[in-house]
């Protein structure tokens, strides 16, 4: 019978092999002791950028800006491992393992040149007369000044883990021992000899599994061969063989499928929390790009602005020089002309000197390697799209804008499932205070058999069952020695004033984490009416610098005219011009100001993705479908 089962396993191997099922054979006996491979990071940039290239400059819009962050951008590649790192503890969890956790920081946009106390236009212009402060700050700077925010509930402090979780993964354990055995005896007449010689050869195997309900099963199959001198043996080789079923089921502590599955049922919730964590940094991701390409945009119009001042110095200069060429004009008023003209050459100075600043951290935001590249660290970037404020602004009710995004957010959405987590764990520490109490069964079935011992048999009488292990294996399978036993084992805990402690400090961190859960959704309450009410302010504030421009421009022109005709002083006419450039880039921050707003409130609502047309399976994949803006034709 075994060559026969032997021949059929190795036909069924060849069968298996000839049908190029190598793969099943592998996945059985290979696979459990391998990892899965895990490819190497790729830190080359995406094609898009040197697309985006041109002698030098990189012509760059807000859409592309957002699609190199969506392919290049460091903090979205981290998050972009969490959901596998999650999928880890699902597969650690159903195996019987204890959850390692996962960490829930997102990572914001620097804060760039625009910034909380960043220079861009707080100080508008040079003057010796007051400058107008525009507040760029709005309802997000608290969001856009922190580096990292943690969307973890309760932190660094766990739960207990309550009672100890089945073995879901089988496993099998061997043992294979051979003993000589040699001592003297005190009594020839128990073995027959004044000296015993024995020679025992084990082969044992053990399967243990454990399963939902909490039962744990013990299969125990023994094997022992012996051989020795002694002639009072019946059997001399002798083979003992049993095979038994351990069964312990608990009744109290550790009984249920509900409880010893709560690891799996936390582990499939901390995978839809790692969607949605990685959700909310590409959110916040595309959020600072857009608010950094704004700031840009800002900073190049306030170039423009103290350019401008600059020329209308230098105008002024050259009117004044040759007045008094000409002797119709104080020589003093060169010499104020022209220190005019180096205080807004300096303020040029300034402006381009933020604008580079400003270029090299969205570089470095929407690339891979950095500044590493000596092209991309010297190109210029080119903003293609220009800040603009609609003429009219939709009006969407404060109150649908809150609904919104307390149904969109991912944030409140995964603190909402941290806290279900944390009932789930909580049932696992309140069973904990439960006595044991197992029902412990045990079914075996014994063989023995082995060649008869010539001379026991003539002072004992042949014994039964002579043969050798197949002998013993079919009285094992025939049931003819059966053996049973069941039983309760108590363990009754006097004081358990450890599981005590543990469930009630679990329920209050329970409470807790209620608690911030709230905390995050009045947050998110708060920062929608506060970025709601700061773009209400900065249209106002653009409305305002717009007419105050106008203005500035007239009188510029008017003081201009008096002048020409000997009626004005040059001072005046500095300080018009001064007042006008203020104006300009007043106008510029109000209008910078504005478009961060609604970025701000665009990220409170969880619209981001969808006002800039993207898809989230696009941040997961780390390509963008849209293709690179079309370049300007070379002239």
């Amino acid at each position: 019978m075994r060559c026969w089962s032997q021949a059929a396993m190795l036909l069924m191997i060849v069968f298996a092999l000839a049908k190029g099922q190598t793969r099943v054979i592998r996945n059985a006996f290979v696979r459990p002791y391998e990892v899965r491979p895990v490819p190497p990071v790729d830190f080359h940039n995406s094609d898009r950028i040197f697309d985006l290239m041109r002698a030098g400059q990189l012509y760059l819009s807000l859409a592309d800006a957002i699609a190199l962050a969506l392919e290049n951008n460091l903090d979205i590649e981290l998050e972009r491992y969490l959901p596998r790192i999650a999928q880890t503890d699902v597969q650690r969890a159903k195996g019987g393992g204890l959850l390692r956790g996962l960490s829930l920081l997102v990572n914001e946009a620097p804060p760039g040149i625009g910034g909380p106390n960043g220079p861009l236009l707080t100080s508008l212009t040079a003057s010796s007369t007051p400058s107008p402060v525009v507040n760029t700050n709005f309802s997000d700077v608290a969001l856009i000044t922190q580096q990292q925010n943690d969307l973890s509930l309760t932190g660094l402090i766990p739960l207990s883990l309550g009672p100890p979780i089945p073995q879901y993964d089988p496993f099998l354990s061997g043992l294979i021992n051979g003993q000589h055995l040699s001592t003297p005896e005190f009594s020839p007449v128990l073995t027959g000899s004044n000296f015993l010689v024995t020679n025992n050869f084990n082969a044992n195997v053990v399967w243990t599994q454990g399963f939902s309900p909490g039962t744990q099963l013990n299969i125990t199959f023994d094997n022992t061969r012996l051989t020795s001198n002694s002639v009072r043996f019946s059997f001399n080789p002798l083979v003992n063989s049993s095979l038994g079923f351990t069964i312990t089921q608990p009744l109290l502590r550790g009984f249920g499928s509900g409880l010893n599955r709560r690891f799996v049922h936390i582990a499939r919730n901390d995978r839809q929390v790692a969607d949605l964590v990685f959700q909310q940094q590409v959110i916040d991701t595309v959020a600072g790009v857009a608010r950094l390409y704004t700031d840009l945009v800002s900073l190049n119009e306030d170039v423009n602005v103290k350019r401008e001042a600059v020329r209308l110095a230098e105008r002024l200069y050259e009117d004044n020089k040759n007045q008094v060429d000409q002797g119709t004009l104080a020589p003093i008023e060169v010499t104020r002309a022209e220190a005019q003209v180096a205080a807004n050459r300096g303020a040029l100075i300034s402006a381009t000197g933020l604008v580079e600043q400003q270029e090299l951290i969205l570089k470095t935001f929407v690339t891979r390697g950095g500044l590493a590249n000596p092209a991309i660290r010297a190109a210029h970037i080119i903003a293609t799209d220009t800040v603009t404020v609609p003429d009219i602004e939709p009006v969407v009710p404060i109150q649908e804008l809150l609904a919104e995004a307390v149904r969109n957010r991912p944030d409140l959405a995964q603190a909402g499932i941290q806290v279900e987590n944390s009932w789930i764990s909580l049932k696992g520490s309140l069973n904990a205070l439960r006595p044991e109490l197992d029902v412990v069964g045990l079914v075996q079935n014994s063989g023995l058999s082995g060649d008869i011992n010539p001379i026991a048999a003539l002072t004992q009488g042949a014994p039964g069952f002579p043969g050798g292990y197949g002998n013993a294996l079919r009285q094992i399978f025939r049931n003819n020695f059966p053996s049973y036993s069941v039983g309760l084992q108590l363990t009754l805990p006097l004081r358990n004033r450890v599981a005590q402690a543990d469930a009630f400090r679990d329920e209050l961190q329970v409470r807790q984490s209620e608690v911030r859960r709230q905390q995050f959704e009045d947050q998110v309450r708060l920062e929608v009416a506060d970025a709601y009410v700061a773009m209400q302010q900065a249209r106002a504030s653009y409305e305002a610098a717009v007419k105050s421009r106008i203005l500035q421009q007239q009188s510029v022109k008017v003081e201009e005219q008096v002048f020409s005709v000997g009626l004005a002083t040059n001072y005046l006419v500095i300080q018009y011009q001064t007042f006008l450039a203020q104006a300009q880039s007043t106008e510029v921050a109000a209008k910078g100001a504005y478009a961060k707003a609604k970025i701000a409130l665009d990220r409170a609502t969880a619209r981001t993705l969808e006002v800039n047309q993207l898809s989230i399976q696009e941040a997961r994949d780390g390509r963008v479908s849209r293709p690179p803006a079309r370049l300007p034709n070379p002239r």
